[in-house]
C-alpha cells in the first residue's frame, strides 16, 4: 500500500522515525520489502535522480509497483531524493510519488526559498508533499560534494522563516550527519541541542536526517578482507542515536551507504569464495536475504518495528 509521507509522519512524530532507503534495482527492492515485512515496519522508498537514469525511471517504477503486488502487507511511501527543480516537477506530474525533495540548499537563502516555493505550489496542487533542505551536510551524495570545513549546521531562526515562507512540509536539517562512506574520522555525532532548538522553532514540522548511515566497521573490515580498499575508521551516525532524535521530531532517517556496504560485502565475499561462479543470480539471492536482515535491524533501532498495522489503519481512515 502506497501512502503519503504526511500520513507516515503524522503517525511517527515524536515517537519513532521511518527509515528511508535508496533503491536502484530489483534485488534492493525485494530485500527492502521483505525486511520491512519481517519487522512489521512502514518505510520510505527513495529514488534519486541518478537511480531514475540508471536504467530508466519507468523500469524502477515498474519494479516497485510489482513489489506492491508481491508484498500486499507493506505500507510505504515513494520519495524523490535530492531532486533539482526540473526533476521534482517531473516526479510530481508522474502521479507515482508520495513526496519530493527539492534540494536548493547550495543556493543563497532567499533563492532556496523561492525555488522551494515554486515546487511546493506545484506539488500541493497534486496532493504531493515537499521536503526541503536548509544548511549543508559534508560528504558526497551522487553529484553533490561538500568539504567538511564548508558544512553548515541549520540555524533554528532561519528554519522558522524558511518554513513560513516556503511552505515546505518537512525539513532536512544539517545537525551533525554526513553523506557517503567517508564520514567522520573523529568523535563527532548528532548535535541534539541543535535538533531540540529547531524543533522548538518549528514545532510539529517533521525533521529529516540525511547521511544517517552508521558505516558498520565489521562490514568495512569484511569488504577489505575480500579485496576491497575502503577507508578504515570512517564513522557514521551512532545507530543508538536514531530513537533519541526521533523523540525530538526527526521522522525520517535516510540510510543509503550502509546498504551499499552490504551489497559490496556480499558480492566480494561470494566471488572470492566461488571464483568459478558467473551466475549473477547466485550472489543476488544472498544479497536479498542479507539486505532484508539489515532492514529489519534498522527498523528496530528506529523504533518503527511493529508499527505496520496501526499505520495501515490510520491510512485507511484518511
Amino acid at each position: 500500500m502506497i501512502v503519503t509521507t504526511k500520513t507516515l509522519f503524522e503517525h511517527a512524530y515524536g515517537k519513532y522515525a521511518v527509515g528511508a532507503y535508496n533503491i536502484n534495482n530489483a534485488e534492493q527492492a525485494m530485500g527492502l520489502f521483505q525486511g520491512s515485512i519481517d519487522s512489521q515496519s512502514p518505510f520510505i522508498i527513495q529514488i534519486s535522480k541518478g537511480a531514475r537514469s540508471y536504467t530508466d525511471k519507468r523500469m524502477l517504477e515498474a519494479i516497485l509497483r510489482a513489489c506492491d503486488e508481491i508484498f500486499p502487507e507493506a505500507v510505504f511511501a515513494v520519495h524523490l531524493d535530492h531532486g533539482d527543480e526540473k526533476t521534482a516537477h517531473d516526479c510530481i506530474d508522474s502521479g507515482f510519488y508520495s513526496s519530493v525533495m527539492i534540494d536548493a540548499s547550495h543556493d543563497p537563502f532567499d533563492e532556496n526559498i523561492a525555488i522551494t516555493r515554486r515546487v511546493v505550489d506545484h506539488a500541493h496542487s497534486k496532493g504531493v508533499s515537499v521536503e526541503a533542505e536548509l544548511g549543508m551536510l559534508g560528504g558526497v551524495e551522487e553529484d553533490i560534494a561538500v568539504d567538511e570545513k564548508n558544512a553548515l549546521l541549520t540555524d533554528p531562526n532561519e528554519a522558522r522563516e524558511f518554513i513560513e515562507r516556503s511552505g515546505a512540509d518537512s525539513l532536512a536539517c544539517a545537525i551533525g550527519t554526513s553523506h557517503g562512506a567517508y564520514k567522520f574520522s573523529g568523535g563527532q555525532g548528532l548535535h541534539f541541542e541543535r535538533i531540540e532548538a529547531i524543533q522548538k522553532a518549528i514545532p510539529g514540522v517533521p525533521l529529516v536526517m540525511h547521511g544517517s548511515s552508521s558505516v558498520p566497521q565489521d562490514e568495512v573490515a569484511r569488504i577489505n578482507a575480500a579485496g576491497g580498499k575502503l577507508k578504515e575508521g570512517a564513522k557514521g551516525v551512532d545507530e543508538n542515536q536514531y530513537l533519541p532524535a526521533a523523540k525530538l521530531g526527526v521522522c525520517k532517517v535516510n540510510i543509503d551507504t550502509d546498504g551499499r556496504l552490504v551489497w559490496t560485502r556480499v558480492h566480494r565475499e561470494f566471488f572470492q569464495s566461488k571464483p568459478e561462479d558467473f551466475d549473477l543470480r547466485s550472489p543476488g539471492k544472498v544479497f536479498m536475504a542479507e539486505y532484508a536482515k539489515f532492514i529489519a535491524s534498522r527498523s528496530l533501532l528506529l523504533g518503527s518495528a511493529g508499527q505496520l498495522e496501526s499505520v495501515r489503519e490510520l491510512a485507511k481512515s484518511k
